[in-house]
């Protein structure tokens, strides 16, 4: 059975984590429609406008995921959180590109609420993805890659109940098998925040997206959750 948690001890140590999480079925993935295409460089335009001269270490949420990444043991200028480097594209190229439908929905939603947000195919999932500590024994294919590597003992992965790593070093990088592509029928999708104010971005993230899946894949079906330290696990009914 599909689900997403965090790891006891890793709340421990991180005790600001916020997560939002949806599980989606009944999905169809392709090219995304003029309409979403247009909105998305629309939300680009506006965050790339209200960001302007502002060094993305000082927003709150990137702030956050810097100390966050440090605190186990990441540089954080050389391995950037997903959302850092998204707005640290839009910001310096002035545009980001549409991929596809799934994953332009989440990075729509992620450079709104400068949150890290990810699609994770479960095609290859094995039983729940826990977000905890690697032992460094876990396999992970990097994107766009058939070279199995393992995860440096103590970062943050996100893992399923078989050893296969769908993320490194928490947000910084998603594995090959867990990519949206046009086969994507099922996927967890996550958002996070760390930083004052995290519990109500999250919630008004995870929002956006359930809105955006209901215009965009209506023939789609959602459950969902909001984790934190308390309520730590989604096994979704």
């Amino acid at each position: 059975m599909p689900g997403f948690r965090y790891a006891e001890e890793l709340l421990e140590v991180f005790p600001t984590t916020r997560g939002g999480v949806i599980h989606a079925v009944g999905l169809t993935n392709g090219s995304s429609p003029v309409a979403l295409v247009d909105r998305y460089r629309a939300e680009q335009d506006r965050v790339n406008g209200e960001i302007g001269d502002t060094p993305l270490s000082e927003l709150p949420s990137i702030s956050a995921w810097r100390s966050t990444f440090s605190r186990f043991g990441v540089k954080p200028t050389q391995y950037r959180s997903a959302v850092e480097a998204l707005l640290r594209r839009l910001t310096k190229q002035g545009d980001i590109p549409s991929i596809n439908l799934l994953v332009d929905i989440a990075n729509l939603v992620s450079i709104r609420h400068r949150l890290p947000v990810a699609v994770f195919d479960q095609a290859q999932v094995s039983g729940v993805t826990s977000v905890r500590f690697a032992n460094g024994d876990e396999r992970f294919t990097d994107l766009g890659s058939d070279v199995v590597s393992t995860p440096e003992p103590g970062e943050v992965i996100f893992v399923d109940d078989a050893g296969l790593v769908s993320a490194r070093r928490w947000c910084w990088r998603q594995s090959d098998q867990s990519a949206a592509r046009a086969s994507t029928v099922e996927a967890l999708i996550t958002v996070e925040g760390h930083h004052e104010g995290a519990q109500a971005e999250v919630a008004a993230a995870l929002d956006d997206l359930l809105g955006l899946l209901a215009i965009h894949q209506p023939g789609s079906s959602s459950t969902f959750d909001l984790l934190a330290p308390g309520h730590h696990e989604f096994i979704p009914t």
